[in-house]
């Protein structure tokens, strides 16, 4: 008879899931054993195999999971109906706020990727898609003039992306800016540059 799953599975598979990704982000994956991880966990090794059969699985699920979490809060912010530059402002706000407790699953993502097979980097990566097209769509309606004809579409978006995929090495809670402070920024700068590209 197959094994049912516990009702706490779930939450119970989050919390490995975040432990896991604060030890791969600080030792690093190739350094990190099952084992190791299981009692940095505070699980026993059966246990923690009952929920990944090996650290592929585990690298996979994490990242998964947190650009899951990254889709699905830009799509919950965006609203197609607001003045552009404050789409993009509430979409730029919410991605920096589903960073936040994340640094170690956005390190992994960032970084580790390449280390899984071509089929779940394939995954992934559509999940990254949907992110960039998002705020893609957003950028092109700041002014649609800029990107009829000349492919800068996908430059200026992967530019966003610049600024805000390596706001964890240097944000700090507390600090002088905000996550909402520095996505005003990284907001004016964009739509700065891209009206100065309009009036071209």
């Amino acid at each position: 008879m197959a094994r049912t799953r516990a009702r706490d599975y779930d939450e119970k598979r989050l919390s490995l899931l975040r432990q896991a990704a604060a030890v791969f982000a600080r030792d690093g994956y190739d350094r990190a054993s099952m084992a190791g991880l299981a009692a940095e966990c505070g699980v026993s090794k059966a246990l923690f195999y009952h929920y990944y059969a090996s650290k592929e699985a585990l690298l996979f699920d994490i990242i998964s999971t947190h650009l899951e979490e990254l889709v699905e809060a830009v799509e919950a912010a965006d609203d197609a109906g607001l003045d552009p530059e404050l789409r993009l402002a509430r979409l730029v706000g919410a991605l920096l706020e589903a960073y936040r407790d994340a640094d170690a699953e956005h390190k992994l993502q960032i970084g580790t990727m390449q280390i899984l097979p071509e089929a779940e980097q394939a995954q992934l990566k559509a999940l990254e898609r949907q992110l960039v097209a998002r705020f893609a769509e957003a950028i092109r309606a700041v002014a649609p003039e800029v990107f009829e004809h000349a492919p800068l579409l996908k430059p200026v978006t992967m530019s966003l992306f610049g600024m805000t995929n390596w706001f964890y090495m240097w944000f700090r809670e507390g600090g002088p800016v905000s996550r909402a402070d520095y996505a005003r920024l990284a907001t004016w700068l964009l739509v700065g540059g891209v009206r100065d590209l309009a009036g071209r």
